[in-house]
């Protein structure tokens, strides 16, 4: 794959805007002397991060990803960069880790997220990622020969049907969750499931017709539990963004795109962990231990503007937060949540 095609094939979402908010923790860390660092750590195909290279001379970007093809596609595209870039493989709710590799005078000026499967795993068919294309059912977004990882038909294979309703209710939102399990384990009983056009059959013929007539492919919803599911994406967020706010250096930014209300959800409460007094209430006296080691950059969650939503249908779902360190913890909120 060419670095060309590589970029032709991804449209970096909300990519101005997170390039904005992180220029402002970037300037911060040099005017201390320092050399500024960000992490992507969700690297993808490398559109944010050919952004931050570009716009920044004297920035180095680490880029994170799981996946083996994305890191070498990243660095085809970003090989003029030299070593202003370095890809990591690895999950990002490593991101702590990561940042341990900076040198003495290099500081974290920023982490980004951009949540969710990328343009190259959607548009890979052998993937498993889209009912639109036939596929061994996979899904797994480290998909390299010596992966550990359980793919789609495997975790279908094995899952028992009250585990496979909550996964569909609560990863998928799913509202015929208890239908569709249903209709999975007894076609499995009849042949294994391991392709994706054999899935999507199966929720297509337990969704009732009317449910049908809007809303878009009756499978998408079973699609995107699944892949949660095999990912274990909700959980790998969880640890993910506290280490990230962790490992900030004091001024870095974090900036974090999320594409459905569980992703958004768990980022909400972590950065609102941070921005607020954890003081108990009554007391006369806010410590210092108390208050907030994070304010909020942005009111909310910021959509994407309807010009960027034109350009890139893809964004259409997408929420922006971001927070700027204010304050260093004596003791970082993970290691205290734990103790």
């Amino acid at each position: 794959m060419s670095e060309r095609a590589a970029a032709d094939r991804h449209i970096p979402v909300m990519r101005d805007r997170c390039i904005a908010l992180l220029a402002q923790s970037v300037t911060t860390i040099q005017h201390d002397g320092s050399r500024p660092v960000v992490i992507d750590a969700t690297l993808g195909m490398g559109g944010h991060s050919e952004a931050m290279l570009a716009a920044h001379p004297d920035v180095t970007v680490l880029g994170i990803d799981r996946d083996t093809q994305a890191l070498e596609l990243a660095a085809g595209r970003l090989e003029r960069y030299g070593s202003r870039f370095r890809g990591v493989h690895a999950v990002y709710d490593q991101v702590d880790e990561v940042a341990k590799t900076l040198e003495p005078d290099q500081r974290l000026a920023g982490v980004l997220f951009d949540l969710g499967v990328s343009s190259l795993q959607l548009d890979e068919a052998e993937r498993g990622f889209a009912y639109s294309y036939d596929a061994p059912l996979d899904m797994r977004m480290n998909a390299a020969d010596d992966s550990p990882d359980e793919t789609a038909a495997q975790l279908l294979a094995r899952v028992e049907e009250n585990e496979l309703r909550r996964i569909l209710s609560e990863y998928g939102e799913e509202r015929f969750a208890g239908r569709i399990a249903k209709a999975i384990i007894r076609a499995r009983q009849e042949s294994p499931l391991t392709t994706t056009s054999q899935l999507a059959a199966v929720v297509d013929s337990a969704v009732p017709a009317a449910a049908k007539r809007t809303g878009g492919h009756p499978a998408k919803r079973t699609f995107q539990a699944i892949r949660i599911a095999v990912n274990q994406e909700l959980e790998v967020l969880r640890r993910a963004i506290p280490h990230a706010l962790d490992a900030l250096s004091l001024g870095g930014r974090i900036v974090v795109l999320s594409y459905h209300s569980l992703e958004d959800r768990i980022v909400k409460q972590a950065i609102a962990k941070r921005t607020t007094s954890s003081a108990p209430a009554g007391l006369p006296v806010e410590l210092d231990e108390h208050k907030p080691t994070f304010s909020n950059v942005v009111r909310g969650a910021e959509p994407p503007t309807a010009e960027e939503i034109a350009e890139n249908p893809r964004a259409a779902s997408a929420k922006l937060r971001a927070a700027e360190k204010i304050r260093q913890a004596k003791v970082p909120v993970t290691a205290r949540s734990i103790a």
